[in-house]
C-alpha cells in the first residue's frame, strides 16, 4: 500500500522563486567579497591529499636499487578489472642474486582500467607495489596510459626496506643452509 505524503501548498512568493534566488545571490556575494576563496588555481595550487588516499600503483626498488617484485602474479590475479599483466622472467645466472628468485620480464598496468582499489598493494608479499600520491595522469592515446615496467619504476622510485630479504637469502645460500 503506497504512503501518501501531504505537502502544504506553496505561497505566491514561493511559486515565483524570487526569495530563493535572492538568498542564493546573497550567499554568493558574501563569499565573493567578504569570505575566503575556495577555488584553487589547479596547476599551480594543488589540493591537500587526504591521509587514506589511494593513488597510482607503482613498482618500487629496495634501498640498493634491486627489484623487489618476484613476479608471483598475486597482484595480477587479485586485480578486479584485470588491469595488471605480468610476464615472469628469470634473473640472469651471472648475477650475484641469481639464487634468490625470479623477476618480471614485463610488468604492465593499464591505468584506463585501474580502479585504484589498492588490492594489488595489499596482496603483494614483497611490498613491491605502492600507491603513490599522484592523482593527475593524462595521455593522448590509450597506449600512453599503459604503464610498463620502466615507467612504473620511474614513478615508484626507492622505498626503505626493513626486511633485508636479499641479504638473508644470500647469507643462507653462502652458508649452505635454509632461510633464518
Amino acid at each position: 500500500m503506497p504512503i501518501v505524503v501531504k505537502r502544504k501548498p506553496l505561497t505566491f512568493l514561493e511559486k515565483l522563486y524570487i526569495p530563493e534566488i535572492v538568498r542564493g545571490l546573497t550567499v554568493t556575494f558574501r563569499r565573493m567579497f567578504f569570505g575566503e576563496t575556495v577555488t584553487l588555481e589547479y596547476p599551480e595550487q594543488r589540493p591537500p591529499i587526504p591521509a587514506g588516499y589511494r593513488g597510482v600503483p607503482t613498482l618500487v626498488r629496495d634501498p640498493e636499487g634491486r627489484e623487489k617484485c618476484v613476479s608471483c602474479q598475486l597482484c595480477e590475479f587479485v586485480c578486479p578489472p584485470k588491469a595488471i599483466r605480468i610476464t615472469p622472467g628469470e634473473i640472469p645466472e651471472d648475477s650475484d642474486y641469481a639464487h634468490v628468485e625470479k623477476a618480471p620480464k614485463e610488468f604492465d598496468i593499464d591505468m584506463l582500467r585501474c580502479i585504484y582499489c589498492g588490492m594489488c598493494q595489499e596482496v603483494c608479499p614483497e611490498e613491491a607495489i605502492w600507491l603513490q600520491n599522484q592523482y593527475s595522469m593524462s595521455g593522448y592515446t590509450r597506449g600512453e596510459m599503459v604503464n610498463n615496467k620502466a615507467k612504473l619504476y620511474e614513478l615508484g622510485g626507492t622505498l626503505p626496506d626493513q626486511h633485508f630479504k636479499w641479504n638473508k637469502k644470500k647469507e643462507a645460500a653462502e652458508n649452505g643452509g635454509g632461510h633464518h
